[in-house]
């Protein structure tokens, strides 16, 4: 039987900081189990939709690199601000994309879906660490998320 909230870690435990959301799901799962699904994913965009139907609310957890925040600076980020991608292809879209693709299918879909993320450094080259900022912040992304686990 499902749990009414999934918590979802994206990433690629290769590429050095892009493992946080799934590092970060991980302990969670470990720290509070039964309170949540749970899952880890490498997958992005629309391709989330079958782990999402059913759900009333999900935490989706992944590196950001925006550049305007210290490495391991978290944040929480409303869906409503993310902006859709100009050009979207079934092998490329966001958040904004898969939200609209639930809409018009008319699916059971999390009314409430909360993108907690990391500010990371190095999500590009394979076969790196973590840096120490986004390590030294692990603890508290698991934090984070678990305060938004009810």
């Amino acid at each position: 039987m499902k749990q009414k909230t999934v918590v979802i870690g994206l990433g690629n435990e290769l590429f050095g900081d892009d493992a946080v959301g799934l590092l970060a799901v991980r302990r969670s799962a470990q720290i509070a189990p039964g309170q949540a699904d749970y899952v880890e994913t490498g997958l992005h965009g629309v391709a989330l939709l079958d782990l999402l139907i059913g759900y009333e609310k999900a935490i989706i957890v992944d590196a950001v690199k925006t550049g305007r925040h210290p490495a391991g600076t978290i944040l929480d980020i409303e869906t409503g601000r993310l902006n859709p991608i100009d050009n979207p292809s079934p092998h490329f879209t966001g958040i904004p994309e898969l939200i609209r693709l639930a809409r018009e299918l008319n699916v059971c879909f999390p009314k409430e879906i909360l993108i907690v993320g990391m500010e990371v450094v190095n999500t590009e080259d394979m076969g790196t660490e973590m840096t120490g900022e986004v390590v030294a912040a692990l603890d508290q992304l698991t934090e984070r998320i678990l305060s938004h686990v009810p």
